[in-house]
C-alpha cells in the first residue's frame, strides 16, 4: 500500500483536500475504486498531519441482486461507520422513465441521494474513487460526445449543499488500484447494472487502449496536459 498511500498523499497535499476537523464520507459503490479509497483513507488517518472523521456511504439503487454484506463486514473489520441509503432509482430510470440513455439520470439521482445523506449525518466532504484513468476517459467523453474539453477537478465545491467533493486517487492508475485490491484482499462487489459493460465509457476505454499501445507514454502525456494550468483551465 506504500505506492497507493504515497500517490494519495501527494494529491491530498497538492490540492489541500483535507483540513483539520473535516468529516469525510467515502461514496462506496462496492467497486474496486471506492473500496480501495475507503481502506486507504483509514490507513492514512493513522499518520495524517491533520485529523479527520471517516465514514462510508452507499446509495443502493434498488437492484435485487445487490448484496452489501461483504462491504458491511469490511467496514466492521476496519472500524469505519457505514451507512446505506435505500432508493428506487433502478425502478424510476429503467421502468418508469424507460430512459434510452439511463446513466445521466441515474448519476444525478444517485449523487442527490448521496449528498442528502452526507448533510443528514453532518459531514462536510465526500471522497470519490476516481483515479487517473477516469480523469482521461472523462475528458475524452466530453470531447467526443459534448464537444468540450473538460474533466472533473481534484476538488469541487457544491454551493447548494455546502459540500466539497474530493478525489484523492487522481494520481493513481487503474492498474495500481487493481493490484492493491488483490494484494490486500479487499472485497469488491460486481455492479448489477445492465449498462455497466455497455456504456460510452467502455467504448472510450477501447480507444485509449489502442492509443497507449501505439504511444506507450500517451497516458502520462495526457495527464501532463490536463495538469498544465498555464495553457488550460481544467485543474486550476
Amino acid at each position: 500500500m506504500k505506492q497507493i498511500l504515497g500517490g494519495m498523499r501527494k494529491a491530498i497535499e497538492e490540492y489541500n483536500m483535507i483540513n483539520d476537523g473535516d468529516s469525510i464520507a467515502v461514496g462506496v459503490s462496492g467497486g474496486k475504486d471506492s473500496m480501495l479509497l475507503l481502506y486507504a483513507l483509514k490507513l492514512y488517518q493513522k499518520f495524517s498531519p491533520v485529523k479527520y472523521e471517516l465514514a462510508g456511504v452507499t446509495v443502493s439503487l434498488g437492484f435485487k441482486n445487490f448484496d452489501l454484506k461483504p462491504v458491511i463486514s469490511f467496514c466492521e473489520k476496519i472500524e469505519v461507520p457505514y451507512y446505506i441509503v435505500d432508493t428506487d432509482i433502478e425502478e424510476i430510470v429503467f421502468n418508469v422513465r424507460k430512459e434510452k440513455n439511463p446513466c445521466s439520470l441515474c448519476s444525478k439521482m444517485r449523487n442527490g441521494a448521496l449528498h442528502n445523506k452526507i448533510k443528514e449525518i453532518g459531514f462536510n466532504k465526500v471522497a470519490l474513487g476516481h483515479h487517473a484513468d477516469d480523469v482521461i476517459e472523462t475528458m475524452f467523453l466530453s470531447m467526443l460526445y459534448s464537444g468540450r474539453i473538460a474533466t472533473f477537478k481534484p476538488v469541487t465545491y457544491l454551493s447548494n449543499k455546502d459540500i466539497h467533493n474530493i478525489r484523492p486517487l487522481i494520481f493513481l492508475r487503474e492498474a495500481q488500484v487493481l493490484g492493491a485490491i488483490n494484494d490486500n484482499d479487499i472485497p469488491v462487489i460486481e455492479s448489477p447494472c445492465p449498462m455497466d459493460k455497455t456504456s460510452k465509457r467502455q467504448e472510450v476505454k477501447k480507444i485509449l487502449k489502442k492509443i497507449y499501445e501505439d504511444v506507450p507514454e500517451g497516458r502520462e502525456r495526457l495527464l501532463q496536459a490536463i495538469r498544465n494550468t498555464d495553457q488550460y483551465d481544467l485543474w486550476s
